[in-house]
């Protein structure tokens, strides 16, 4: 493919920060009883659904690629960043981890129980999410599981741009990103919206799905 400056610019971003970022949110998942909640009920979709290999897309540092490990999945992490794979692979390294782009996954048709985008696509222009979903929606297979976690719009629809400290970022109403993930392959089953932690900017938004 051919890479998109936006994906140059967040690459370089993250390998520049990544130890910070890594430190920051060390504790990010012990603190928020949320997130905690919304990752414990899409390991027990995975569970229930007969198990199988399960990917996380924009994996940084691997934290929740190594909750969901200690949770019982069968885990892998990719992510564009190679300094954050490089710290994932030293903070975890039973979990296999590798360098890759989210618009073309490494993985068979099909070949996954369940996928991960914890704040993946927040960086991605909302005209180029449509692609990474149809992706997603390739290599998980039908009945497969899916997680999503974005910094939530204000407005009730649509998509409106975000002042991240990384890279230019995106905030999606989560009605609109429903809609948009029915359009491309899953059916939202659960969406969890929450407000701004004290140390945060702005709502946060969880949505569970399934591959249709």
């Amino acid at each position: 493919m051919i890479e998109p400056e936006d994906m140059r610019i967040t690459r370089a971003a993250y390998d520049e920060v990544a130890e910070l970022y890594a430190g920051l949110f060390q504790r990010q998942l012990q603190d928020n009883v949320f997130d905690r909640m919304m990752l414990e009920a899409f390991a027990e979709a995975v569970r229930d659904n007969g198990f199988g290999p399960v990917a996380e897309i924009g994996c940084g540092p691997g934290r929740v690629t190594a909750h969901l490990a200690a949770a019982g999945l069968d885990m892998s992490g990719l992510d564009l960043s190679p300094e954050m794979i490089r710290l994932a692979r030293a903070a975890h390294p039973d979990i296999p981890f590798e360098v890759g782009p989210m618009e073309e996954l490494p993985y068979a048709d099909g070949a996954l129980a369940g996928i991960v985008a914890w704040y993946s696509i927040i960086h991605t222009p909302p005209v180029r999410v449509p692609a990474i979903l149809t992706e997603c929606a390739r290599v998980v297979r039908p009945g497969g599981q899916a997680v999503f976690a974005f910094q939530a719009a204000d407005e009730p629809t649509g998509v409106t741009e975000y002042a991240h400290k990384v890279a230019p970022a995106y905030r999606w109403a989560p009605d609109t990103f429903v809609e948009t993930l029915a359009a491309h392959g899953f059916r939202a089953t659960a969406s969890l919206s929450r407000a701004a932690r004290p140390d945060e900017r702005t709502p946060h938004a969880t949505v569970l799905a399934v591959r249709a």
